[in-house]
């Protein structure tokens, strides 16, 4: 009896606490905005508010107009700079027409008893000082990115990346008068060049100045691999070095492509240095021991000194033309080479 009557307590103590539960599952059943939801179906935060929406909508359209702004200001700069260099399509300013930077002699002489104005020679100088710098500055940079993003503990990586990017804060001016006053004196006393101010020597003043913003972009391409690459290859066997070289750099060469791009353009619209370390003639040679004169260095030295409205001062501005299209034709060839290799890479057609 005491037994049952222990069992009867028990089972009435559990009713009188499970009335409250069965109450509220009720309450909860009968209320509206619960109706037809199940405790994992609703939402476990509210939704955003109208005040909320309409700040985002705000910092949309505010970052559409930056966007647009920059674009406009790159578009506006080009109509000007092809203003300026247009009327020598339709007329003759001074003996110079749009012809005269294509016609012989090969040799840019804008001074003397009969100026010349042919633009081969920059445009040879141009490309060749900046092919010794992409040559000099592309292997060091690559090879310190993997270092940094693959080899290096973090507490030597940490003091190896600023390093390096404090050189993209040295003004290239500054690179041009170390170039002038030691390196050209250096490399002449030591390889015996004939010309101590030649195309070798802004070459590698200029890859100073590339070799900061190559370093930079690749080494933040080859940290965004993903870490399961390394994982999977060093799970099939691959050493460090083989899962750096043949894994996680092919995984970042859209992103190193890109840095290289950057760093062509950087280097084919540099004026201080080539100005300061080129020996500034325009002498029309593939010797990388001769001096050479770019196109970007003769708009910087001579446009201050010419007669507004000339023929000479059309001409430099066509040159500036000549650089543009020549730094956006790069840009696009870049980019559509870039999305080839992502799609490639991702397994896409």
């Amino acid at each position: 009896m005491k037994g049952n009557s222990r069992i009867g307590a028990e089972n009435g103590v559990g009713k009188m606490e499970s009335a409250p539960s069965r109450h509220a599952d009720n309450t909860a059943a009968d209320d509206p905005a619960t109706e037809g939801q199940t405790p994992f179906s609703r939402p476990l935060f509210p939704p955003q508010s109208a005040v909320r929406n309409r700040i985002d909508r705000l910092g949309e359209l505010f970052i559409s107009a930056v966007a647009f702004v920059v674009i406009a200001i790159i578009f506006l700069i080009f109509i000007y700079v092809a203003r300026e260099a247009a009327p020598l399509a339709w007329r003759t300013i001074d003996g110079i027409s749009i012809w005269s930077p294509l016609q012989t002699p090969y040799t840019w002489q804008p001074v003397g008893g009969v100026p010349k104005f042919n633009i081969l020679p920059l445009i040879v100088g141009t490309l060749k000082v900046t092919l010794i710098a992409m040559l000099l500055a592309t292997p060091l940079a690559l090879a310190a990115a993997l270092y940094t993003a693959e080899f290096a503990p973090p507490s030597l990586r940490e003091w190896i990346k600023p390093a390096v990017e404090v050189l993209a804060g040295i003004p290239s001016v500054v690179i041009g008068f170390f170039v002038l006053i030691v390196l050209a004196s250096w490399l002449q006393d030591a390889f015996g060049f004939q010309f101590r101010l030649n195309a070798l020597s802004a070459g590698i003043g200029l890859a100073f100045a590339v070799i900061p913003l190559i370093y930079t972009v690749s080494e933040d391409a080859l940290t965004s691999v993903p870490k399961l690459y390394r994982e999977a290859s060093l799970a099939l066997g691959a050493s460090k070095p083989q899962t750096a070289v043949r894994v996680v750099l092919p995984a970042a060469s859209p992103g190193i492509f890109a840095a290289l791009v950057l760093g062509f353009g950087r280097a084919i619209g540099e004026t201080m240095i080539v100005l300061l370390a080129s020996g500034n003639a325009s002498m029309l040679s593939l010797s990388p021991f001769v001096p050479v004169r770019t196109l970007s260095a003769t708009i910087a030295s001579e446009l201050g000194e010419v007669v507004f409205g000339g023929g000479h001062y059309r001409v430099l501005f066509l040159i500036g033309v000549v650089l543009f299209l020549i730094t956006s034709l790069l840009n696009w060839i870049g980019a559509r080479y870039n999305r080839r290799l992502r799609q490639r890479l991702s397994g896409a057609a």
